[in-house]
């Protein structure tokens, strides 16, 4: 919103959860096809483009998406832990507070994934998913009414006064995938669904889309609640972390740290399990033992790897815009309706053929400008940035 604006902003946010809603239906209906189920993203893709170009056409976004993700989502964990600690070393009067650097609070937050990743399969982060999404929606909460609680601030502006011309074009661009990267689900839909039951008298696009419709009912909250309310009382000021910028009273923002922590934790999980199975089927593929010693090894080192990533790079804001645009840009808004074109060849009279079009053509848009917009946000950060610190 800060860069797009009152009228763009909203427009952006009420399109993209209207184009990512269609496209998800579109991958939950091609789930089950001519009497086959496609339990992975990929598999479908192979099932349109055929064994070697969909694999190459669908797993390379998806691992963009998958591990961006790890790496983003370490850096917002790390950054709330460090918060929160600072916050309650104040708060406890302890005098002078030595916090360690953000990159000791990144390490410490992938310690807790050392133990988490070890969990078999999708089923068995039942309690951990749940957890993550009633924290969403208690952070987006917080993040709401503590905007409208602060009011509008005297310096907030809703323009882009303050920046030059190609800040503010390379800004919009970034924003562009910023709000790609809040619908990264497409990636792991297929895998949900592939854990409920076949029925004989019903498809399971029918429970799957209900939990859909439910989902998509908290997302809206979450999204749109605390970027309308953020950018009301901040104007372009806000921060990337409302909460960041509300700042206060500080017990709030420290419950909204934890809230935020554990929510990153519950869907770093989430969206690392099926980069987890692609490399399992690539050691049975190789006959390589997959027990408990081997799944040890490399699960552990998976975390250390983007760990080390977040680290480096611990630029939030510009590695949502880049990892959404490049990442959930295709994987999400354009790849699906391509597929869908491709298996259900819809009529040139039908809405669907028309949708699926606008669908790909404003994805494709929002892939190609919102990479280089986070890609020079990242850049213009790493120049200024004393690494590892």
């Amino acid at each position: 919103m800060s860069y797009l604006g009152w009228p763009a902003g909203i427009v952006v946010l009420v399109l993209s959860w209207i184009i990512s809603l269609y496209t998800l239906w579109q991958l939950v209906q091609m789930h089950e096809m001519d009497g086959r189920r496609f339990n992975r993203y990929h598999e479908l893709g192979q099932y349109a483009f055929g064994p070697k170009l969909g694999k190459w056409i669908i797993m390379p976004p998806q691992l963009i998406v998958m591990i961006g993700l790890g790496i983003t989502y370490s850096v917002t964990g790390g950054s709330s832990l460090h918060n929160f600690y600072t916050i309650v070393c104040h708060k406890n009067g302890m005098g002078e507070c030595h916090s360690a650097g953000l990159s000791v609070w990144i390490i410490v937050f992938s310690a807790i994934h050392l133990v988490i990743i070890q969990a078999p399969n999708f089923n068995s982060l039942s309690g951990v998913s749940l957890a993550a999404a009633f924290m969403s929606l208690s952070y987006s909460t917080i993040a709401f009414a503590g905007s409208i609680n602060v009011g509008k601030q005297p310096g907030a502006v809703y323009n882009l006064n303050g920046y030059s011309k190609s800040q503010g074009i390379f800004g919009v661009f970034n924003a562009l995938g910023t709000v790609a990267f809040a619908y990264g689900g497409h990636n792991v839909i297929l895998e949900i669904q592939a854990t409920l039951p076949s029925k004989p008298n019903q498809n399971t696009s029918v429970p799957m889309m209900r939990g859909v419709y439910i989902a998509y009912a908290v997302v809206s909250w979450c999204y749109f609640g605390v970027s309308i309310a953020g950018y009301w009382a901040f104007g372009s000021n806000v921060m990337s972390n409302v909460i960041f910028s509300i700042g206060h009273p500080k017990w709030m923002v420290a419950m909204a740290d934890l809230f935020v922590t554990v929510h990153v934790i519950g869907s770093y999980e989430v969206y690392t399990m099926p980069v987890l199975d692609m490399i399992e089927c690539s050691l049975v593929k190789h006959r390589i033992p997959n027990g408990l010693p081997t799944r040890l090894v490399y699960r552990s080192l998976y975390v250390c790897f983007t760990g080390f990533l977040a680290c480096t790079i611990p630029f939030f804001g510009d590695l949502m815009g880049f990892i959404g645009a490049l990442g959930t840009g295709p994987t999400t808004f354009w790849l699906p309706s391509v597929i869908w074109l491709v298996l259900k060849k819809p009529g040139k009279g039908s809405w669907h053929f028309w949708a699926c079009w606008v669908c790909i053509f404003l994805g494709v848009l929002v892939t190609i400008v919102g990479s280089i917009g986070g890609l020079r946000g990242i850049i213009a950060d790493a120049s200024t940035y004393k690494i590892y610190q």
